[in-house]
């Protein structure tokens, strides 16, 4: 059963939670988004959002946290590979961290959309 089909999807499963406690209990970055998430979540419980604004809020919230937690994938293999400074691999944080900066903004756009007609 462990080396079969099933085995193995739900090892990796077991890995993919790992991963993301690990995400939740070292990572800043990821902790304020989660917050950000509950409170967006409150919002759209206080407000009585729609299921399509449902919908839509929460692949803006897996959009961002995915971001968050790639970045942060990858800066941690950045500095295992060079842990002293390198133009190069701060050319590459930053660009992981312009592709955060990206989703937030969609995140944010997606957040206006919904809540101004509720507020406004």
């Amino acid at each position: 059963m462990r080396d079969s089909f099933l085995g193995k999807r739900i090892r990796g499963g077991g890995y993919a939670i790992k991963g993301a406690w690990l995400l939740l209990k070292h990572e800043q970055s990821i902790q304020v988004q989660f917050a950000l998430a509950i409170i967006m979540c409150i919002a759209g419980y206080f407000f009585e959002i729609t299921k399509t604004e449902w919908m839509f809020q929460f692949v803006a919230i897996g959009l961002v946290m995915t971001a968050e937690g790639l970045n942060s994938g990858l800066e941690a293999m950045a500095d295992f590979v060079h842990p002293d400074f390198h133009s190069k691999i701060g050319h590459i944080k930053d660009i992981a961290a312009g592709a955060v900066f990206i989703a937030a903004i969609i995140a944010v756009i997606i957040g206006a959309f919904i809540y101004f007609p509720y507020i406004f």
